[in-house]
Order: C-alpha cells, then sequence, then structure tokens
C-alpha cells in the first residue's frame, strides 16, 4: 500500500536523469522515489531545482515542485541524489559527495536550456547543497530556498553537540560504527535509516558550506534572495545555521525568515510535507498543518512582495 495522496507512483519521471547516470535506473529505483521532471508547453522563463534530503527522495519536495508548477508558473526540476531511493542501496557504500554535485550540475544544465531565470532550494541536506550551489554557480540567477536546511546539525544550547557531531563524522569512527541495517524498510519514500556513509558525506559538504558562509560579510554579503523556513521543533538541523546566514546577507529584506513556533511541534522533515506519509494505515511522517500559510509566503517572496519577519 502506497501514500493515498501519490496515486500514480511514476508521476513526472525524469527519464532523462537515467542516461545521464548510469548508477540508476526505472527498475532500480523505488516507485514514488524517482527523479521528476515538471515542464510547461512552452518553455517557462523561471525555472526552480528542488532537493532532497538525506535518505529521502524527491517525493518528500514535489508538494512544493508541484506549486511552483502550477501556481507560479516555473519549470521544476527534483534529482535524485547518488545512492538514493534505490530498491537495494547496498549500504550506499559508493556514496560521494562528488557525485551529488554533479547531479544538481545536470539539472542546472537542463534548466538552462529552457529558463532564463534558474532558482534552487531544498530540504536539509538538499537545502546544504542548494547553498552551496547558489553560493558557487553564477548561472542560479534567481532566489534561494532553504527548508529546515542543514548548515548546521543541532545539538545542544549552543550547537556544540551539533559540531562534535560533525566533526565526528569526518574521522574514520563514523565508518566503524556504521550500523550496516537493511535500509529499506516501511517508508515509501525513505531509508529506514540515516547510513553513516551518507552523514559523513553531509558533513564533508557542512564544513564546505561553513568557509563559504564565513566568507561573506555586510561589506561582501550573499547576492542572493533568500526565503528560509524552518520549524522551532527541528532535532535534526540547527535554526541557528539560518540565524548566521541571515547576518551575512545585503539587508534584512534580503532573507525572509518562515519560523514556526516550538509549540506547534513540527518535526524536520514535515516542514515540507502537505499530506501525511501513510503506510497500512500508520501516520509514518504527519504533515505541516501550516504548509498553506508558508506557501502563500513563498508566493509573495517569489513574485517580489515577500517581508521579513
Amino acid at each position: 500500500m502506497t501514500n493515498s495522496h501519490d496515486p500514480q507512483p511514476r508521476h513526472c519521471e525524469w527519464m532523462d536523469y537515467y542516461n545521464e547516470f548510469e548508477y540508476f535506473s526505472p527498475s532500480g529505483v523505488r516507485d514514488g522515489c524517482h527523479p521528476r521532471i515538471m515542464l510547461h508547453a512552452a518553455p517557462a522563463g523561471n525555472a526552480i531545482i528542488l532537493v532532497h534530503g538525506l535518505s529521502d527522495s524527491p517525493y518528500l519536495v514535489s508538494s512544493i515542485g508541484q506549486h511552483f508548477h502550477e501556481q507560479l508558473g516555473f519549470d521544476v526540476y527534483l534529482p535524485l541524489l547518488q545512492c538514493h531511493g534505490l530498491r537495494e542501496p547496498r549500504g550506499m557504500e559508493t556514496v560521494d559527495l562528488a557525485e551529488w554535485k554533479r547531479n544538481l550540475r545536470f539539472a542546472l544544465r537542463r534548466a538552462q536550456e529552457r529558463s532564463e531565470r534558474i532558482s534552487i532550494g531544498g530540504l536539509s541536506t538538499g537545502g546544504t547543497l542548494s547553498f552551496y550551489m547558489a553560493a558557487t554557480k553564477p548561472a542560479i540567477n534567481g532566489e534561494l530556498y532553504l527548508f529546515s536546511a542543514a548548515l548546521d546539525l543541532a545539538g545542544g544550547h549552543t550547537g556544540l553537540l551539533g559540531e562534535l557531531k560533525e566533526r565526528f563524522l569526518r574521522t574514520f569512527l563514523a565508518d566503524i560504527l556504521d550500523q550496516k541495517k537493511p535500509l529499506v524498510g516501511s517508508n515509501p519514500y525513505r531509508y529506514s535509516h540515516i547510513d553513516m556513509d551518507a552523514a559523513q558525506e553531509l558533513a564533508y559538504l557542512i564544513r564546505e558550506t561553513d568557509d563559504l558562509v564565513d566568507g561573506f560579510s555586510p561589506k561582501c554579503p550573499f547576492p542572493k534572495r533568500i526565503f528560509a523556513a524552518h520549524s522551532e521543533s527541528d532535532t535534526t538541523a540547527d535554526i541557528s545555521g539560518i540565524e548566521n546566514l541571515r547576518e551575512k546577507v545585503s539587508g534584512p529584506e534580503s532573507l525572509v525568515f518562515y519560523r514556526i513556533p516550538k509549540r506547534q511541534g513540527v518535526p524536520h522533515a514535515s516542514l515540507v510535507l502537505k499530506h501525511p506519509i501513510e503506510q497500512a494505515g500508520e501516520v509514518l511522517e504527519p504533515e505541516n498543518p501550516f504548509f498553506d500559510d508558508m506557501m502563500k509566503e513563498i508566493d509573495a517572496f517569489a513574485l517580489g512582495d515577500g517581508t521579513p519577519e
């Protein structure tokens, strides 16, 4: 039984993506976890690349993608990151940050073929990758959208435990302590747990993005407008990563911060879900009850009417 809100398990499948990356194929990728593409009949002036998070798949950002496509008129590209969404992930043993970047560069090239203005965004690790791309690729000349972005790992009142986690993951101990448990479980759209090999690649990425953030300042600000959404209940990605980035933009109008109070209890991945993920009547991931409100704020931001928090 699949989620009732995904009646077409191979909807908008991006077939050209498989031709570029030999480690993916329609038969090797789980139903619903496939790379997705949403194009208008005529090329849209605006395009957006939306990137999923660690251990999950494009399904999790598909409701946001549909909104950009149907309500804002964007062409939308949802790449599948290397080692994700597979029927047989083999412990993600070959996972490689360089391949994740290559996945996104391919999506960017495809977007450039049809659109003049390209934005990027993502969930968690996808948000971290999106920031990296926006900071290093001039072809991304639109906005940056961050959803529970893993610019820092959560942990402790001051974030010290999160910093220690990042440092630990960059050591050989991370591989030694890898659980080696089966990754495919009951959730049709994500793996059963975060694999240590993949988490280590994220830690390397965070170190790179930390260096990028440190390179920006009020005198040399981050050059793109940012919409950041985060829940104060997030125990995975530290909200301080967004607060730090906020100090590196050109002015308060350059970063709109949609912040869900802790009392609302919206967890990390649920931020991007319009509908819950269910399996056999069990809710595996609850929806974000503020999803529609968040998208209204995105509409205003995308149209240039957004106001800061």
